[in-house]
């Protein structure tokens, strides 16, 4: 056994967890664990295709250095990898509809799916091995998010950019078959790159849509870092200067088990249903049933919303404007709910009119807090009640116990009307074809070069 640098005997916490799953195989995994990875890489690259035109996108494609051969989803550029894994990252991020783990409050999928489509087309790598390789990711982020996440850390930093970036170099290696050493090593440099702060959602920035690209980043040039040598901290969790004393500032657990009795933490991650926080999911869906039974907003005298605790104390969550962007009126469930009150829907122009008299009139009305029963079961269970008194003394009043992820169909759905507008009915087609049979694809990189506007003839076949 390898025992840590103290020489304690004892191994490490990142050293655990690269020990425990550089042996895995896709086989590994029940057909549901890689169903599920299959529709997460499908919903990532449609919210890409659909963001690529927002001026975060834009301006992280126009830093990304030509040269490389790493594909930018919607493009014509190839990059280096860690450029395109930046930019990718961004425009996966950019309608803030990307997929959720509720117990670590992150978004795992935006870093991980980015590194591992760069680094397929860096370095021959099968379609089974990218699926078990974010299956890991997501495992590693999720769990390590578990142990260190709590509401007042959230508040201050983001978790996003505190547990993805690990995950990912822990997907990375796997990937590229790393040593125990290397991988390792490769966890422990991403960790020192965790970071992001949640000043965004007060001071109406759009800092937080390059926290996923910064990670993903990172996450490159660590496994690339510990394939060269580099030798990481190897306490970088645990240790007396380590992740959890540093953010948490308590102990670490003795361990940080993954796939614990096989169970699998992307069957924990839901893809959302609104482009929003979220946070202001369930309380928009509870909206939109009171929608279907108002004649107009015209009648509501106020709008009550209750949610989990860590809902309601979320960054930017309880915002009740002025909302200088549609990034911080997506972050509110005030104006989340006083949107889909207003237009009967829950679209992303639902969050185009930030001065729009109706909605700001509900905002105004609305009183947002916790619910005893939402926390005790948070994040379990994410649910949230909306209870709207009308001007004639009538109470319309709708609850879920949780969100109400985005099916299969509907996933599928909106991410060929995003793959069509980007690439056409034919490429889009081929595109979801590789996907389907991603574990029988001899060159996952051909995923990644099939999003590209100018994709060469040898991957414009391979899905013939």
């Amino acid at each position: 056994m390898t025992i840590g640098p103290t020489g304690s005997g004892k191994v490490s916490l990142a050293r655990q967890m690269a020990r425990s799953v550089l042996a895995l195989d896709l086989g590994d995994f029940g057909p549901e664990v890689v169903a599920k990875a299959k529709l997460c890489l499908l919903d990532f690259l449609s919210c890409a295709f659909e963001a690529g035109h927002h001026p975060w996108s834009r301006q992280a494609v126009a830093i990304a250095q030509a040269g490389g051969n790493a594909t930018i989803i919607g493009t014509s550029q190839l990059s280096s990898s860690a450029d395109a894994a930046f930019a990718n990252a961004v425009m996966g991020h950019g309608l803030v509809r990307e997929d959720m783990h509720a117990a670590s409050i992150a978004h795992h999928g935006v870093v991980i799916w980015p590194t591992l489509l760069a680094l397929s087309e860096q370095t021959p790598l099968h379609g089974a091995r990218l699926l078990a390789a974010a299956i890991i990711g997501y495992e590693t982020g999720a769990r390590i998010g578990r142990a260190l996440l709590t509401s007042d850390l959230a508040r201050l930093y983001r978790p996003t950019g505190l547990v993805a970036p690990p995950g990912a170099a822990l997907a990375g290696s796997f990937a590229l078959g790393l040593s125990e050493d290397a991988a390792t090593s490769a966890v422990a440099i991403a960790a020192n790159t965790s970071s992001g702060l949640n000043e965004w959602p007060h001071a109406g920035g759009s800092d937080m849509y390059f926290h996923p690209g910064f990670a993903s980043s990172n996450a490159i040039k660590a496994i690339g870092l510990a394939a060269a040598g580099a030798f990481g901290s190897e306490t970088i969790l645990e240790g007396e200067a380590g992740l959890f004393a540093a953010y948490r500032r308590q102990a670490a657990p003795d361990s940080i088990t993954l796939f614990p009795d096989g169970e699998s933490e992307i069957m924990a991650v839901y893809n959302k249903p609104v482009p929003a926080c979220n946070f202001a999911q369930t309380a928009a869906q509870a909206a939109l049933r009171v929608s279907h039974e108002l004649a107009s907003t015209e009648e509501i005298d106020r709008v009550i919303i209750r949610a989990p605790d860590a809902a309601v104390r979320y960054p930017g969550c309880d915002s009740m404007g002025p909302y200088r962007n549609a990034l911080q009126a997506k972050m509110s469930i005030p104006f989340s709910v006083a949107a889909t009150l207003t237009r009967g829907e829950i679209e992303e122009e639902n969050y185009s009119e930030l001065d729009d008299a109706d909605i700001i009139r509900l905002v105004a009305v609305t009183d947002l807090g916790a619910d005893p029963g939402f926390t005790a079961a948070f994040p379990g269970k994410q649910g949230a009640e909306v209870t709207v008194h009308l001007r004639s003394g009538r109470t319309i009043r709708h609850a879920l116990p949780d969100v109400i992820a985005a099916t299969p169909s509907d996933i599928r759905a909106r991410f060929r009307a995003a793959a069509i507008r980007a690439l056409g009915e034919d490429r889009a087609h081929r595109l979801e074809q590789l996907i389907d049979g991603c574990e029988q694809l001899g060159n996952a990189g051909d995923i990644a070069a099939q999003c590209r506007l100018d994709a060469p003839e040898r991957v414009l076949r391979s899905a013939s």
